[in-house]
């Protein structure tokens, strides 16, 4: 078996360097020519960034690696046996058939009808938001709006009071640290385990609600979805809302903060995009492969198999780069250029096969009516002089804050 060590300058450990993680496109480019599969010691796990091979990955590797809390408390680290209760029950982590029966159940209550049903409303949230700022000449992308927005979105279609959008949106961040970051932080700990305890019980008590007066969110479409007479258990219901939440909200967030200022980078395309609305679907597939909000996940070998000339043992972990898939010239012309227009765009930022993410529709939904409005309506639109600060989620990719200057209307 092949499992040399590749020296610290491939190492993805290096995106823990702020200036690394500002622009991770030419470490993934490095790893792309130099060592497209190959063994990082300092992740203890395998690292694939071509597209043909994050694939493959993606659709036949093992998505099961979460540890049971059984395993934990063996490890000696039982303290994280409830964040594990809870991911383990996630289609997020759930291989066949246990993936099928969840992703099925899902589907039954996550329809396309329910999601096309957000779209005016959608629409109404992002006016009133950008009502709040657009005679100010000047806004905080972040706070202003790609924040606010998919949490008041994702709790309407949950089913929750809308007035508890901070909540979700606190609980969520909380959630995406762990999902994101390749370091284990001890000194973070309690925040996520209080998160996680704070969600539960939230959303047990909102599945309860729901038994006593129905509403018709998704909180509800999950508690009644059946199929071939299987249903949901309470546990599983309050584990798949948990990520559907926070799946909503991280990526879409950071579709709309990593588009715009995608866009702003390339102001021939902004304008392009301004002068033709009609291409908004295409930009934001563009946008996503471009930036995407989410850069890497894991998988587990299944088998003894082999990849790029590489032996990769049973059970070993193996990180498939969707960012630097998504940049592979041997897939995509000129990756490195933005083309709002671009042909054949069959990116992996919602993941690939069975486990393509099934919230696409809403966050590209959201995405779309988000830059429409702010280009639409946000007239001399430019980035405020001053330094990006990229949030310091490995994984997931998204800013801290971005500063707009505009001209101020009425």
């Amino acid at each position: 078996m092949t499992t040399s060590a590749a020296p610290p300058s491939l190492s993805l450990i290096r995106l823990l360097d702020p200036d690394v993680l500002a622009n991770p496109y030419a470490l993934h480019r490095q790893l792309r020519e130099e060592a497209p599969v190959y063994w990082d010691p300092y992740l203890h796990s395998w690292v694939v960034t071509r597209y043909a091979d994050v694939a493959e990955v993606l659709s036949k590797y093992s998505a099961a690696r979460t540890p049971t809390p059984e395993r934990l408390e063996g490890l000696g680290m039982g303290q994280l046996a409830p964040i594990a209760a809870v991911m383990v029950r996630q289609m997020l982590f759930l291989d066949p058939p246990d993936h099928n029966r969840v992703r099925g159940l899902a589907h039954a209550a996550f329809t396309a009808r329910r999601i096309e049903h957000l779209r005016s409303h959608i629409q109404e949230i992002t006016d009133r938001l950008i009502d709040q700022v657009a005679g100010k000449g000047e806004m905080e992308l972040m706070a202003d709006l790609a924040n606010p927005l998919p949490a008041i979105v994702t709790a309407e279609m949950l089913g929750v009071p809308t007035e508890d959008h901070g909540l979700l949106k606190i609980w969520s961040e909380a959630f995406a640290e762990m999902l994101g970051n390749f370091q284990h932080n001890p000194g973070r700990v309690p925040h996520v385990l209080a998160s996680v305890a704070e969600m539960t019980e939230y959303f047990r008590a909102a599945v309860r609600r729901e038994a006593m007066h129905p509403t018709d969110g998704l909180v509800n479409a999950l508690t009644t979805a059946e199929v071939d007479g299987d249903r949901f258990s309470e546990d599983d219901v309050i584990a798949n809302i948990i990520v559907t939440m926070v799946g909503g909200q991280e990526t879409t967030t950071n579709l709309i903060g990593n588009g715009l200022l995608t866009l702003l980078r390339y102001p021939a395309e902004m304008e392009r995009l301004r002068q033709d609305p009609a291409l908004m679907p295409s930009a934001v597939e563009e946008l996503l492969r471009f930036e995407p909000p989410s850069q890497h996940t894991a998988r587990l070998a299944p088998a003894d198999v082999m990849l790029g000339g590489h032996a990769i043992r049973k059970g070993q972990a193996v990180i498939a780069v969707m960012a630097a898939a998504n940049r592979d010239p041997e897939r995509f012309s000129d990756p490195d250029n933005l083309d709002l227009a671009r042909p054949d765009n069959r990116h992996l930022a919602f993941g690939w096969a069975g486990h393509f993410c099934f919230g696409a529709p809403l966050a590209r939904m959201e995405g779309a009516i988000a830059l429409e409005t702010v280009l639409r309506r946000l007239p001399d639109l430019a980035l405020k002089p001053g330094p990006v600060t990229w949030r310091p989620n490995l994984g997931l990719r998204g800013l801290m804050a971005l500063t707009l200057t505009f001209t101020a209307t009425p």
